[in-house]
């Protein structure tokens, strides 16, 4: 991978931008969060949804649907973090969820997810056999206080172009 290419999709800059447009064009729900990426790397994926208006339910906690948006993103930074990182296209999706709410999410919550390895070890073997590759990654949700609130384990579903 040449030197500007590998700048490229370490920079925080280039994830923010592409997930505000990613917000505004293709997913709306994402934009009307307005998540903030922390972290992208080859490990790690590290993403915030503040607590305010947008994000939360009637008992001032943060609503169940933003806590899945925030999981979605989180693993799903990745599938594009290694589809760049090869230069190929890769068709992505979620397949399964499942969720466990360990405690009331009331502040701005962190979305982390250290599964890389297992996503670019889908998209490699989507690259060499050309079929859909189906994954299982962790995603936890971690409160102010560095307390998990949730935890959820997601189903990704990835198919190189």
């Amino acid at each position: 991978m040449n030197q500007t290419k590998n700048q490229k999709i370490n920079s925080l800059s280039y994830w923010r931008r592409m997930v505000f447009l990613f917000g505004i064009f293709r997913i709306p729900l994402i934009g009307f969060l307005r998540p903030r990426i922390l972290r992208v790397d080859e490990k790690e994926v590290n993403v915030r949804i503040r607590l305010q208006r947008r994000s939360k339910n009637h008992l001032g906690s943060m609503y169940f649907g933003a806590l899945a948006i925030g999981a979605d993103l989180a693993a799903g930074i990745h599938a594009f973090y290694f589809a760049e990182k090869s230069g190929v296209k890769v068709s992505f999706a979620f397949k399964s969820m499942s969720a466990e709410f360990l405690k009331r999410a009331e502040s701005n919550i962190i979305f982390i997810t250290k599964d890389g390895n297992i996503i670019e070890k889908a998209v490699e073997e989507s690259l060499l056999s050309k079929k859909r590759v189906n994954k299982m990654v962790k995603v936890e949700a971690m409160n102010e206080q560095n307390e998990c609130v949730a935890s959820f384990e997601m189903g990704v579903s990835i198919k190189v172009k």
